[in-house]
This record gives structure tokens, C-alpha cells and sequence, in this order.
């Protein structure tokens, strides 16, 4: 969590230089392309909100790619999220799937304390962006996967479901398998193929071009794709305009930390 919550903050000092690239249906393009995937029908953590399966142009063509590298190989790709707006990155952390996780793992390691605001809002940060600039998925060029073995209609094994916020959660833990080590290195060999990054904190988590493909591949470029609104109707994007200031307030953590 620490390490996470430390790759966080340097993500997010990297220069965007937002290149205004608008975003696709990724169902068209890859219906278009012929690839054989499915689209996630997990309803969003929060209610009332739906994913969007919308990603930068470039991204989703990219991914179309590694779509079809994994259908020559027998697999089918998953997708389970893309684009999310403003308000379903702020929503999500705070819905009772992931805020609950979080905040009994907070609790257990403090031994049954209570935990202040400023400590849940680092883990919070640390498994799901508190503010825009490291949102990811707020720039559309993030996609979280998993990935299906088209002959036994079976999940591949990757020591847990999405999502799973556990100490099997990072790319590397040490917490799963061999098998399930297995398949992340297969998946991820075969996303960075078609230049997308992982999460190292999180196994099913791919991105490219944004703060965080940058910053890890050590590119010395500037991140293209920075966190901005969608307009569905033509695909343009809006950058968003305090992509610094957090998403949750010290205040709004309390109250859910005291509702349990």
C-alpha cells in the first residue's frame, strides 16, 4: 500500500501535454475489426452509474490488436471498465464494494482502531485515484481486463476475480500461484506487445500514453492523455480543469469511515 501510495505521488508530478485526441466506441471499433471480445455486464460499484466503453482513438485501435493476438491464441478479452467520468471516479471509491474493503483492511492493520481521515484517504489513493491527474481511466487511455479461454469458456486464473482488493491484488504478489503467476506474465507479454503498460498495483490494470505508461516505462516523453470530460454524442474531450485537487474531501471520509 505505501509502495502504491508513493508511485501515486510521483505519477503524479509527470508533465501531460494534453493532446486532445477524441475518444471511440471501443464496440464499434471492434466490431468493425471482427475481434471476438466481450464487454463486461458487472454493473458499475456504484449505483446509478453504467460503464463506458469509450477509449482515446489510438487506445482502442491498439487494443483491437491485442484483441485479435489473444483470439489467435484461443483467448478471449474482457473488457471489464474504460473511460470513466469525473463523477464515477469520484463515486467509486466511496461505494460500499470498495470503500468497505478498504477501510476493514485499514482497521485490521491498525489492530481494531478507527482510522483517521488523512490515513483511509492515502489507501484510498493508494487502490483507486483520488484525484484526476493519476485517474487513468479518466484520460481514456486506461482498460482493465481479464481474459477467457475461448475452448473451456473458463477465466483465466490470475489469483483472484476484478477486482480483487487483497494482498493478491499487485502484479507481483508474492500471495498467488505459480499458474496464476503464469498468466498475468502471458497477459501482460501480450498487451505490452501492442505498447501497454501495467499497473503494478493492480494485476488486470493496462494503460498507454498517460501519466502512468509514461512515468513507468521512463520514456522522457511528455503523457499525451491527461484527465478530461467526454462529450458521447461526438467523441471530443474537455480537459478537466483542476486536475490536482482531490476528489474527496477529509470531511466526506470521516462520515463514511463513522457509517462503517
Amino acid at each position: 500500500m505505501d509502495k502504491a501510495y508513493g508511485f501515486m505521488q510521483k505519477a503524479a508530478q509527470y508533465p501531460v501535454v494534453e493532446s486532445l485526441e477524441p475518444m471511440v466506441s471501443i464496440e464499434e471499433v471492434f466490431s468493425a475489426a471482427k475481434a471476438d471480445v466481450i464487454l463486461s455486464d458487472k454493473p458499475f460499484p456504484s449505483k446509478g452509474l453504467s460503464r463506458i466503453f469509450y477509449l482515446r482513438e489510438s487506445v482502442a485501435h491498439d487494443l483491437v490488436e491485442a484483441a485479435l493476438e489473444f483470439n489467435r491464441h484461443g483467448f478471449k478479452l474482457i473488457i471489464e471498465d474504460a473511460f470513466r467520468s469525473y463523477q464515477m471516479q469520484k463515486e467509486i471509491a466511496l461505494s460500499e464494494k470498495v470503500f468497505k474493503v478498504i477501510l476493514d483492511k485499514v482497521v485490521w492493520e491498525l489492530e481494531g482502531a478507527t482510522p483517521e481521515p488523512e490515513h483511509m484517504l492515502k489507501r484510498i489513493t493508494a487502490l483507486s485515484a483520488t484525484f484526476p491527474r493519476i485517474g487513468t481511466h479518466m484520460s481514456g487511455s486506461a482498460v482493465d481486463i481479464s481474459v477467457m479461454d475461448i475452448s473451456s469458456g473458463l477465466i483465466l486464473d490470475r489469483g483472484g476475480d476484478y477486482i480483487e482488493l487483497s494482498e493478491k491484488t499487485p502484479m507481483a504478489s508474492p500471495f498467488i500461484s505459480d499458474v496464476a503467476k503464469s498468466n498475468r506474465q502471458k497477459i501482460t507479454d501480450t498487451m505490452t506487445k501492442f505498447g501497454f503498460v501495467p499497473y503494478p498495483y493492480e494485476f488486470w490494470h493496462y494503460s498507454k500514453g498517460d501519466v502512468f505508461g509514461e512515468y513507468l516505462t521512463d520514456s522522457g516523453e511528455d503523457a499525451i492523455y491527461g484527465a478530461v470530460d467526454l462529450d458521447l454524442k461526438t467523441g471530443q474531450v474537455t480537459p478537466i480543469a483542476e486536475p490536482m485537487k482531490s476528489l474527496h474531501s477529509l470531511e466526506n471520509i470521516a462520515a463514511k469511515i463513522l457509517a462503517g
